[in-house]
């Protein structure tokens, strides 16, 4: 079985400087430290969970709190974070909460009953005494993807609205004036993406039109089909839709296909975040892409170093954002 000392040989250092990186200990170079992640990640070396409890007096178990109906990004960001917590010596519990408030007040009993080391926010929560909580928490707390200015604690995100404002850019740099949107009715990042549809409107001297606009209650694509149903039934003479997600925009390329209509050519599709499945539709997905492995990886890091100690200071980030041009938008006819 691999030791510490085996660790310490192959990484040319010290066992105590293999120690001090492995228990999240400062003073470390960080070329040491990569050095030795790297020889553990290759030997698969796993350091006892319960004897670092003991002696750290930690349990190193990050709570992350995810959406009782997660979408796709949302899956493939908590796996990254979870991926990156484990190289940094983290288990990590879920805690599943509804968009409702005793739901809600169920996942916060839950999160206090726990022996957690810091607590992901991959949701936003509307009940004020989960909040409440969350800014007198005994331990470091994370906000990903959305951020909370009344909460003293890292945020890492995008720029949700200049993203939003991009994606209708293109849209209306290709001709479209009558362009559809399909939005969220719960989270700040819904707002701010509305936002960046009206602004890249008034960009453009398009005038808002409420009966382009259909608000759907979540994020996936059942609602995407509905939502982009309910645009077509109003006739408002549409050529084009942004969908606040990937999801929500492949619904509403079903309901396009099922008015016997087609993408591009009668209707351009743009999405919002880049899942995996957007790249392997036929046609392919114009969509904003979120570097979602910079953000998984962003949130591990600051997690990380909070729990040892580091003040939070600025550690919060804001990414940018990048239009992937495929298939699903063209110049209307």
């Amino acid at each position: 079985m691999m030791s510490i000392k085996d660790i310490a040989r192959l990484a040319g250092v010290s066992p105590s400087t293999v120690s001090r990186v492995i228990n999240q200990k400062k003073y470390v170079k960080p070329e040491l430290r990569e050095r030795i992640m790297a020889v553990v990640k290759e030997t698969g070396y796993v350091p006892s969970h319960a004897a670092r409890s003991m002696v750290l007096k930690r349990s190193f178990t990050v709570g992350i709190v995810i959406p009782y109906a997660f979408n796709m990004f949302q899956r493939q960001l908590f796996a990254i974070i979870e991926r990156q917590l484990e190289t940094h010596g983290y288990h990590t519990l879920f805690f599943f909460a509804k968009w409702e408030p005793e739901h809600e007040l169920h996942c916060l009993r839950r999160l206090k009953s726990e022996n957690l080391d810091g607590i992901i926010m991959l949701h936003e929560v509307i009940h004020p005494d989960f909040y409440a909580y969350l800014a007198h928490a005994p331990m470091p707390v994370v906000l990903c993807t959305f951020d909370r200015g009344n909460l003293a604690c890292p945020s890492v995100h995008v720029d949700e609205e200049a993203a939003a404002r991009d994606a209708t850019a293109h849209l209306i740099g290709l001709g479209h004036r009558r362009i559809g949107f399909i939005a969220g009715s719960h989270f700040s990042f819904a707002a701010q993406r509305a936002s960046g549809y009206r602004a890249a409107l008034d960009s453009a001297s398009i005038a808002y039109d409420e009966r382009l606009v259909a608000e759907v209650p979540s994020y996936i694509a059942e609602d995407g089909l509905a939502g982009m149903r309910e645009l077509l039934a109003r006739k408002p003479g549409l050529s084009a839709v942004f969908a606040t997600t990937d999801e929500l925009a492949i619904g509403a390329m079903r309901a396009i296909y099922e008015a016997g209509l087609r993408v591009p050519e009668d209707i351009s599709v743009v999405g919002f975040d880049d899942i995996d499945v957007s790249a392997y539709l036929a046609p392919g997905l114009t969509t904003v892409a979120q570097p979602i492995e910079a953000i998984g990886r962003k949130t591990a890091e600051v997690m990380s170093r909070l729990i040892s100690g580091e003040a939070y200071g600025d550690l919060s980030a804001v990414f940018g954002h990048r239009l992937v041009v495929r298939e699903s938008a063209a110049p209307p006819r």
